[in-house]
């Protein structure tokens, strides 16, 4: 089976690539649960959340960083040492250890592997996680060298939930227990680490230090503490051969399931999984009947959607419901590595996840997963790290909602979850109507749907400093009465299909009164754009936005056809970027051109100019409603888009606005993956042949 392959050439010397090189891109891998494995390609930490392995953990402890880092040794036959890794110190300049011997990066299936050389030794380094575990295996395989390597590797932990700052204080009580061949370091009150070597002549060495001051750069430079320490409880060694591998697992679980598997045939079934997705993927001939061997790039894309596709640890109650009836409770991680599980994410990302890839089975789950958290006519904003408990301030999620049903019905031909959720939809346009949390409900004056409450930002704008909201938005905002209306007409369809026509009537004249005024309102004639919000604490915002284009990309517009090519125009040419649209206009006077800096000054760019990936999505739709026959301009809108900066497989949250649109935010976005790919599936099947990677991005580099 042809994998498809992200290969980095490395140049070799440090001088060549610059004092920071290996520090700009990073990796990431995930294990199914929200825990993962992350760090740069250098093998510096650099943030938090930099770890071979961030356990998922039940509440109340949550995602939880276990294992901080592992400093790589290699005594050649000579006697000389050769280090891989180490810790950037406060008190000391960085020393790149390795950079020099690393040749290759590239990942495998969306597996990292390095490659390191130096004189005729040849060694690969891979990392799994296996997936619904918290365990990780780093395995090393001598390519070429003649002589026995001896392999030492030290590890190092800090316990503490994975947001916690890297100053928080190390509990100097940690505690290694050794039996036989199985470590374990444990702390009072949390899980312990337990560890496993698999290799010829492996030994442990106990040399407990406390390594301290390390720097993380990025913490740092965001204005964070960026200064903490480590402990050790000493270091492993092992001989390395030709004929031989070694590998350290690591894990939260029992011993009994780090026993259940060789390494070998775990890292065996993790690839096996993965090229299954792929088969899955591949198997639904949207696009001409493509193989993934010939189209790397969806590929890749279909690997990366896997990322955020989570059973949530902790959730206990959800999944006994969901096990009753026979489903399994499934969510979407928002974005790595700070994000949890949103409902606006998550029915924004859920074609593009699912039904793109063909998991179907796993769509309908997330959907029925989110209606039963149905309160008061809204779906969740999000679930807090580590609590099973929704937050609800959010006026847009629960008419994503509707969209995502759609989809899923329209695309799997499976109407039992809608048949389920009609009862619930149907409450949910009640609340709306009458009223319910946040101010969020419909003016009978105009129909429109309003939204606001001091302190909140309802919309997918949702900056927040303390007691400063960025971009309040409150009033009418204009993607909430596209979607209003969309769901409005989407619902009274469903209840025509399903012979209700009286409460199918009433929501059609709903419908009608919300276009009506939608488009008598909604016009700024002197911009020859929709206006942002109508009816705000201010009278009507102009700033001119991407949220207007979901009045046309969505199954129902609610714009007048008369106006959708002005209006996409206008986002061409204002809000275009190679990598997504800009949130806001470069000639407004509150835009900002880069996303960078502290907390407060980067919450002030966030939806005032930065640019987000996944806006390329509507922009798409929209585009294609004004253009139909122009599929070929359509793909080029996404030329910019590549799997090889920043999170070396995935695409960013956002970028600055401006170039060279340098990704910020989260390193893995699911809304821009989903986004991305699910527009990859559409335009390759509207062109009716296989896009070629040359065709729409780049998925490999050398630097």
């Amino acid at each position: 089976m042809n994998e498809p392959v992200i290969r980095i050439a490395w140049p070799g010397k440090p001088s060549a690539a610059g004092p920071d090189a290996g520090l700009t891109r990073e990796w990431l891998v995930t294990n199914g649960l929200g825990g993962y494995a992350s760090g740069t390609l250098a093998g510096v930490i650099t943030r938090r959340y930099h770890g071979y392995l961030v356990a998922a953990l039940p509440a109340p402890f949550g995602r939880m960083m276990m294992f901080n880092d592992l400093v790589e040794r290699f005594q050649l036959s000579d006697g000389h040492v050769l280090q891989l890794g180490g810790e950037e110190r406060a008190d000391a300049p960085l020393k790149m250890h390795g950079i020099e011997y690393l040749s290759e990066f590239r990942l495998e299936c969306g597996l990292p592997v390095w490659r390191y050389e130096v004189g005729g030794l040849v060694v690969e380094k891979r990392l799994v996680l296996p997936h619904g575990q918290n365990t990780v295996y780093v395995n090393y395989r001598m390519l070429s060298g003649g002589s026995p390597v001896r392999l030492m590797l030290r590890p190092s932990v800090h316990f503490r939930p994975h947001e916690d700052p890297v100053s928080a204080e190390l509990d100097p009580s940690y505690v290694l227990m050794v039996a036989q061949d199985r470590y374990e370091v444990s702390l009072s009150n949390h899980p312990s680490l337990r560890f496993l070597l698999d290799g010829a002549k492996a030994e442990l060495t106990v040399e407990k230090i406390r390594i301290q001051q390390i720097l993380y750069r990025i913490e740092e430079r965001r204005g964070y503490p960026a200064r903490g320490d480590l402990w050790s409880p000493g270091y492993f060694h092992t001989e390395l051969t030709g004929d031989s591998e070694t590998t350290l697992t690591a894990s939260t679980e029992s011993w009994e399931t780090m026993h259940a598997l060789t390494p070998r045939a775990a890292i065996s079934a993790e690839q096996e999984r993965r090229e299954r997705l792929l088969v899955q993927g591949f198997s639904k001939g949207e696009a001409g009947g493509e193989t993934f061997s010939r189209n790397e790039m969806r590929a890749e894309l279909v690997l990366a959607a896997d990322q955020f596709l989570v059973a949530p640890a902790g959730r206990q109650d959800d999944a006994v419901r969901a096990r009753a009836v026979g489903d399994e409770i499934r969510t979407v991680i928002a974005g790595y590595h700070w994000f949890t599980d949103w409902g606006r994410d998550t029915m924004i990302s859920l074609e593009g996840l699912t039904l793109a890839t063909g998991r179907y089975l796993e769509a309908g789950w997330i959907l029925r997963t989110f209606a039963e958290y149905i309160r008061d006519g809204l779906i969740p904003n999000l679930f807090p790290e580590g609590q099973s408990q929704g937050l609800y301030h959010t006026a847009d999620a629960t008419l994503w909602f509707f969209h995502a049903l759609d989809r899923y019905t329209e695309i799997t031909r499976d109407r039992s979850v809608l048949r389920m959720a009609i009862p619930k939809l149907i409450d949910i346009v009640d609340h709306h109507m009458r009223g319910t949390r946040f101010g969020i409900g419909v003016d009978p004056e105009d129909g429109l749907l309003k939204e606001g409450a001091e302190g909140y930002a309802l919309t997918w704008m949702d900056a927040k400093v303390d007691d400063w909201v960025v971009t309040p938005r409150r009033g009418k905002p204009v993607e909430i009465n596209a979607l209003w209306y969309n769901a409005l007409q989407l619902l009274k369809d469903w209840l025509d299909q399903e012979h209700r026509p009286e409460q199918a009537a009433r929501l059609e004249a709903a419908a009608e009164k919300a276009r009506h005024s939608f488009n008598s309102r909604f016009w700024h004639e002197a911009g020859q754009y929709l206006y942002d919000v109508v009816d705000g604490p201010n009278g009507n915002d102009a700033a001119c936005r991407p949220n207007q284009l979901l009045a046309i990309s969505l199954k129902h517009p609610v714009l007048d056809e008369s106006r959708w090519a002005r209006v996409v125009e206008i986002a061409e040419a204002k809000l275009l970027t190679p990598v997504g649209l800009r949130s806001l206009s470069e000639d407004d006077p509150e835009y900002k051109k880069t996303y960078d800096g502290d907390l407060r000054s980067r919450d002030a760019a966030y939806h005032q100019g930065t640019v987000w990936a996944w806006l390329i999505g509507p922009f798409i739709d929209a585009w294609l409603k004004v253009h139909p026959d122009d599929v070929a301009s359509a793909r080029r809108f996404l030329q910019g888009f590549t799997l090889s900066d920043a999170c070396v497989g995935s695409i960013s949250e956002i970028f600055d606005a401006e170039p060279p649109f340098t990704p910020r935010g989260c390193i893995a976005q699911a809304w821009s993956v989903a986004e991305v790919l699910r527009c990859w599936v559409r335009l390759s099947s509207a062109a009716g042949h296989s896009a070629s990677r040359d065709d729409l991005c780049v998925v490999q580099r050398g630097d």
